[in-house]
């Protein structure tokens, strides 16, 4: 497998002091933020996590995203000094309600959340749009979360973030999703009990944006020199800009200010993000990108108070609207802390799914086994649900996000098919609104290369599967190479030395609220008493 047979006698005595020994930080070889003199490059995190809000506790920072269906859901990074990030774990094992997130569900599930940290204890609001808002805690942070507590029901109600004044009530504001609600485009706030688990009335609108800020939501609530604000985003996911709001009341009147948009950057609508300070007393603002097919990638802007209104980005013209910076100082924490990335490559050697996974819905025990004796993933072929049109509908598909512009992923995989079956697969899979796929066939007479194509599989598109190649094994390497533009080429290697190309070029797409995804699967197309097993040795993300 990994290691050649001469190693093993020396590795099994150093086996319990590597056990031991702290885990070296990730490091990226596709993007890394810190230029290693000081600076940083934008995006911080070149991948799609929406929606981030972010706190500080004590010298430590902590960020959230939108998950929507992906589970586990809820991800959480960590950060010593807001460049450097790498993910901890996951506040959502399983989606409530369990049945309902037991089949794909794109688009729907956790949309914007926020986090807060209050007496001791972290604090995630999250919206289900379908279902209402939600409230998850934990005293430690990479520890269990609570189960999540609806603390508001209703139908199209998004984007809450919690607030206690400094007389201990307890306010969330919030927003709703036209498609759902009915209405949009306006800004609400209800209290809460003070301990922040329920709504105590109903909610009254603050804010409208119909005439000035369409489509505003994602509101974020700060309290400053007597001000209350609401920082939030307005006008499209894509070609939008920030907001900030500000009132002497919780309920308002609210003056409204642009504090920063595109300007003349390269980044278009930089908005819905967080407002964090460093210990040394500086102010950061983090915000998203949407990069269509790249997904919703993660800024880190500077912040500074003029006339107690915030200025994001780079105010050039002096007019109080700031503009995204490509590269900046890094911010002032005290200390200088190592270069880390979120990490994408997995040689499959630990007893636990590496946190950069995600499964297209609420998982089942027999979809895999992380062998750690053997080093391998193991992944049992599935069968495909009845009411399946296409990979769209298949909720057994492992995945991560595209971590960077342009990157290569490479897997090794042994295949062993259920020899009373046909036709089970596994493979890799770039999937969004349109998908490829390269994967191993099983047939009769041995194993077959077939790339597959689908488009507008979200609108129930057959997909068309073509066998490319008949195949010495199932022991195969699997390769898909990502270019500027989200351009995909996959290709196999039996070998592993020359890789054969296969199919046309596939331009990714993004899927519902999503960027593209990468990953594997095992499926079948008959139910009997066993299944196959694709033994997964490495995935590595490179140049």
């Amino acid at each position: 497998m990994k290691f050649l047979l001469s190693y093993i006698f020396t590795f099994s005595l150093c086996l319990s002091c590597l056990a031991q020994a702290p885990q070296p930080n990730y490091v990226s070889e596709v993007w890394v933020a810190d230029q290693g003199n000081g600076t940083f490059r934008n995006p911080v995190i070149n991948a799609d996590y929406s929606d981030p809000d972010a706190i500080r506790v004590g010298d430590d920072f902590y960020m959230i995203a939108s998950s929507f269906d992906a589970i586990p859901g809820l991800p959480i990074l960590h950060s010593k000094d807001l460049v450097n990030w790498k993910i901890i774990g996951h506040a959502l094992k399983r989606q409530p309600p369990f049945e309902h997130f037991e089949k794909t569900q794109h688009g729907n599930g956790v949309w914007a959340p926020s986090i807060r940290y209050r007496n001791g204890e972290f604090y995630i609001y999250y919206p289900d749009p379908d279902f209402g808002i939600y409230v998850t805690k934990t005293k430690t942070i990479t520890g269990d979360w609570s189960a999540p507590k609806l603390v508001a029901a209703g139908k199209g109600l998004i984007d809450p973030c919690p607030f206690w004044d400094e007389d201990g009530k307890a306010y969330l504001a919030y927003a709703y999703a036209g498609s759902r609600a009915g209405i949009k485009s306006v800004l609400a706030i209800i209290p809460l009990s003070a301990d922040g688990l329920k709504a105590t009335e109903t909610g009254r609108i603050v804010y409208d944006g119909h005439e000035l800020d369409p489509t505003i939501e994602g509101p974020k609530v700060y309290k400053r020199n007597g001000y209350y604000y609401l920082f939030a985003p307005t006008g499209g996911v894509s070609t939008g800009w920030q907001l900030v709001l500000r009132s002497k009341n919780i309920y308002g009147p609210y003056e409204r200010k642009v504090v920063m948009d595109q300007g003349k950057s390269a980044v278009n609508g930089p908005h819905q993000g967080a407002w964090v300070n460093t210990q040394t007393g500086e102010d950061w603002f983090l915000h998203f990108q949407d990069k269509d097919a790249y997904g919703r990638v993660v800024h880190l802007q500077p912040m500074k108070w003029v006339n107690n209104w915030p200025v994001i980005g780079m105010d050039k013209d002096g007019d109080g609207i700031g503009e995204p910076v490509s590269t900046y100082k890094k911010p002032n924490v005290g200390k200088i802390y190592p270069i880390v990335t979120p990490v994408e490559s997995d040689e499959f050697g630990s007893a636990q799914l590496g946190l950069q996974w995600q499964w297209q819905a609420n998982p089942q025990a027999t979809w895999a086994f992380t062998d750690a004796n053997k080093g391998v993933l193991k992944l049992y072929t599935a069968k495909i649900p009845d009411e399946a049109k296409n990979l769209w509908d298949v909720p057994n598909l492992l995945m991560q996000k595209f971590p960077a512009e342009e990157f290569s992923v490479t897997t090794k995989v042994n295949f062993k098919p259920n020899p009373k079956l046909e036709n089970e697969q596994t493979g890799v899979v770039v999937m969004g609104r349109n998908y490829a796929k390269i994967s191993i066939k099983s047939k009769k007479d041995g194993f077959y290369l077939t790339f597959g194509l689908c488009q507008n599989a979200d609108k129930g598109k057959a997909e068309n599967e073509k066998e490319m190649a008949k195949l010495k094994s199932g022991n195969v390497q699997l390769r898909v190479r990502v270019s500027n533009g989200a351009k995909c080429q996959f290709s196999y290697s039996e070998d592993g030395i020359k890789f054969t190309n296969v199919g046309d070029e596939f331009q990714a797409t993004a899927g519902q609220w999503i960027g593209a995804k990468v990953g594997i699967f095992a499926i079948r197309d008959t139910q009997t008493n066993d299944s196959g097993i694709a033994e997964y040795d490495w995935f590595r993300v490179e140049k």
